[in-house]
């Protein structure tokens, strides 16, 4: 993200590429020079992945996906078994550089990946998402608030894995008899009112009304992949590997855009039979409810398309210092 003093840039090992601590580090705005690292206390801080602040606040918040042997290779899954994936989330005085608190889920919850605050400078919640629980397979999002001096994280969807059929799964699943959702990405609508929530390993997108919350509503969802139905698109050509993947939004609120692969030897991983790249878009219904373009759908052949950036601004992009 550009920050008011540094490009910053997150990283997930250390400098020479393994271990840690994760963190980031400050490029130079105009030559791109590495500054440093940003963090002056971090803390019992190890993991890094993903970075969002409150910039009026002066608070920045940060989530824990792995160290690089944890992940360059594939999901391991002992790692995650035995609580070794990121599962904090750490709250950081923004102009100290230093980590004010940290919030532990609790060792079940693996992979604290998205952070997505509220867009509206004035409030001090966000979404957190978590890719899996390992005692049932569930995915799950979390809101944290600032509530009487002090920062606190809440869970607010839990969202339970699928039984399938062991035929319709690849190795790493097998002995589970279920799809997990792996919820790897989501996304807030610049208005702060739809939550969007990528479910990789079942092939679902979700919306859902956050207006409160703390009390979400589930207003729409569309099936498309998915590691066992492997559903097409309305223009596809036959049935589709991978799902909603990382996922963006018009400042409009109108369009949501998203891709299907997440990393690639995770794709191979829990996508064994050649995955090809896709990108598809949907339609928002302002009341809630979304549904394909069914003209729009596009196919990248053997290449993965990942991140989606929309040219003007999107719903992820920009940070907001004062209210609309």
């Amino acid at each position: 993200h550009c920050g008011p003093d540094a490009i910053y840039v997150s990283t997930l090992g250390a400098a020479n590429g393994n271990g840690g601590p994760a963190g980031i580090a400050m490029l130079d705005h105009f030559t791109y020079d590495v500054l440093g690292s940003w963090e002056l206390d971090r803390g019992s801080q190890e993991l890094g992945y993903d970075f969002w602040w409150h910039l009026t606040h002066d608070v920045m918040v940060t989530s824990e996906w792995a160290k690089p042997h944890q992940f360059a290779h594939g999901f391991l899954l002992d790692e995650a078994v035995n609580g070794r994936y990121g599962h904090q989330l750490h709250f950081w005085d923004l102009r100290k550089r230093k980590n004010i608190k940290t919030v532990d889920l609790g060792k079940e919850y693996q992979m604290v990946l998205e952070l997505r605050p509220a867009h509206n400078p004035v409030q001090t919640y966000g979404f957190a998402s978590v890719v899996l629980n390992t005692t049932d397979l569930s995915s799950s999002v979390w809101t944290w608030y600032y509530d009487k001096g002090e920062w606190g994280v809440k869970k607010i969807i839990d969202i339970p894995a699928q039984p399938a059929a062991e035929a319709d799964l690849p190795p790493a699943l097998k002995q589970f008899k279920a799809v997990p959702p792996l919820v790897t990405d989501i996304n807030l609508s610049l208005d702060d009112k739809f939550l969007y929530i990528s479910c990789w390993g079942t092939g679902e997108m979700l919306q859902y009304d956050v207006s409160d919350p703390f009390k979400p509503q589930l207003t729409g969802k569309i099936e498309v992949g998915g590691i066992a139905r492997k559903k097409a698109h309305p223009k596809s050509n036959g049935s589709l590997l991978g799902g909603p993947q990382m996922v963006e939004i018009s400042r409009d609120g109108k369009r949501v855009y998203f891709t299907n692969s997440l990393y690639t030897v995770w794709d191979d991983q829990f996508y064994p039979d050649k995955m090809g790249g896709w990108m598809a878009k949907l339609d928002v219904n302002p009341n809630g409810g979304i549904e394909f373009d069914p003209n729009f759908f596009v196919d990248f052949g053997q290449a993965r398309g990942h991140q989606v950036r929309l040219e003007g601004g999107d719903a992820s992009t920009d940070s907001f210092c004062y209210p609309g």
